[in-house]
């Protein structure tokens, strides 16, 4: 991390200025990038560690030559930190300028809707019908793994529970489960929350815990739109101790955690930098850096594209508090 002062999530959400998932802003000396509809997250990273900050930033282009990012509300920290690193602006004016439109729509703005204001993305895989939509589309990508997180499983602290197993889980969300004195718990029931089907979250809770296996049907007020919501209803929930809702790691870790929250263990692995890295907790998967395929070599996409693997790109990935893929 830098040593320039970083602005407080309060700040940083006011910086954002919400808008509607679809809506379009310019970003820092005009690069335009997506606004964000989900519930909005601070940017800052924990300290960098000795091997990320070995490798120091070399900028090699412009504010103004930043190509228009887009992505999942999770890689903010790592737009930020892509931005500051690559223009040598200032770590807090680049997290006053990198929003998103959320997963589902940052994958449709540059492969459906061929929007003009995105040309990256940072990104965790497309929901089934957007990869339906993409497909229709046509619109040739490249993409490669850059990051790996986690699926994670968050409960209030006063829950006794402190983890299940990946077949635990899947009873709960089949509904087959639904107490959590089944479990070793209290004897009160389950409340499992859910988020919609266009979140990245969703997505992946499908992908590495469902798979074709039964899902029961969330009703609305348990199936909420923003990642955030999600994490405070988990720890507000009826001030019980009986819900459970799913995030990814740097999410909770990084961006938007709450008080009175806890992370389950699963399979005995709790969720942690470390885990991620060396993969030994079970629920893990990577999150993508995406351009167009005709991206020209000298533009500043496919340079920004070719950069994240180079040991600088690994350095700002680490910096940024992530797990290099």
């Amino acid at each position: 991390m830098t040593d320039r002062p970083i602005l407080s999530r309060r700040s940083f959400l006011a910086a954002l200025g919400l808008t509607g998932a679809a809506a379009l802003l310019a970003g820092c000396g005009g690069s335009p990038v997506s606004s964000s509809s989900e519930a909005p997250a601070s940017s800052e990273a924990p300290a960098s560690s000795a091997a990320s900050s070995q490798v120091e930033p070399d900028p090699f282009l412009t504010p103004e030559e930043f190509p228009g990012l887009d992505g999942s509300t999770a890689c903010i920290p790592l737009m930020a930190q892509m931005m500051a690193d690559t223009t040598g602006i200032d770590l807090a004016e680049a997290q006053s300028a990198v929003t998103v439109s959320t997963t589902a729509y940052a994958w449709e703005n540059l492969a459906v809707y061929d929007s003009i204001y995105v040309q990256m993305l940072l990104v965790y895989e497309a929901p089934d019908y957007v990869k339906d939509e993409m497909e229709q589309a046509g619109i040739p990508l490249e993409q490669k793994a850059v990051g790996r997180d986690a699926l994670v499983f968050i409960v209030n602290q006063d829950n006794p529970v402190q983890g299940l197993t990946l077949d635990q889980l899947r009873d709960i969300y089949a509904g087959r489960v639904t107490n959590w004195k089944e479990l070793g718990g209290a004897d009160s029931p389950i409340v499992a929350f859910q988020r919609g089907e266009d979140s990245g979250s969703q997505t992946l809770f499908k992908k590495l815990l469902i798979g074709d296996g039964e899902l029961m049907e969330a009703p609305t007020e348990l199936a909420p739109a923003a990642m955030g919501e999600l994490v405070d209803r988990v720890a507000e929930y009826n001030n019980s101790a009986n819900a459970i809702g799913f995030s990814v790691y740097y999410y909770i870790d990084q961006m938007y955690s709450q008080p009175g929250l806890r992370l389950l263990a699963v399979e005995g692995v709790e969720p942690s930098a470390q885990t991620i890295a060396d993969q030994s907790y079970p629920l893990c998967n990577d999150f993508y850096a995406v351009i167009r395929a005709s991206a020209a070599a000298d533009s500043p996409e496919r340079q920004l594209y070719d950069w994240l693997s180079t040991s600088a790109g690994a350095a700002c990935i680490r910096k940024a508090g992530y797990v290099p893929a």
